[in-house]
């Protein structure tokens, strides 16, 4: 049986890099996803043929404006694999779910990683994905397309706004 291939560590630069666009991803959807109850799950494949996931829990509001993360561990854990998967050199493949406590079904939307960034993902796969499977108890969820969220880049931010 072949050995799994070895995973090669990333340049400081390029994960530096990352890890702003993951921060401002993560700032973008939250801003998106609106008040409410919020579940982040992100299953990502390695190039090493593993897969790693995270999930975090969130809380937010607008009136007044507020975010809580219920477990900063889950959190860390979650926002370290979109940094790794936005980089892209470790993993082949990541898809991020966001689902919200809503009635009288929670809506789940979901964005893949391609090119660095999230893009909204297919909503037919999005449904495929978050359908229980049969005879296993599990919320319903109802799935919409997420909200395309726009790709600031390092330029955007340092330049003057109109």
């Amino acid at each position: 049986m072949p050995a799994r291939p070895e995973l090669i560590r990333p340049a400081d630069d390029a994960i530096a890099a990352a890890m702003s666009r993951a921060l401002t991803a993560l700032a973008l959807m939250i801003l998106a996803l609106g008040d409410g109850e919020h579940t982040l799950n992100l299953v990502a494949e390695r190039t090493d043929d593993t897969f790693v996931r995270g999930q975090a829990d969130l809380s937010t509001g607008t009136d007044p404006v507020r975010l809580t993360v219920l477990d900063e561990d889950d959190y860390a854990v979650l926002r370290t694999l979109l940094v790794f998967a936005l980089e892209g050199s470790t993993v082949r493949s990541a898809v991020l779910v966001a689902t919200t406590a809503a009635e009288p079904y929670p809506r789940a939307c979901g964005w893949t990683v391609r090119g660095g960034w999230l893009h909204p993902m297919d909503t037919a796969d999005l449904r495929q994905a978050v359908t229980p499977c049969p005879g296993v108890p599990a919320v319903r969820r109802e799935a919409y397309r997420a909200p395309a969220l726009p790709r600031i880049t390092d330029t955007d931010e340092e330049s003057p706004r109109g």
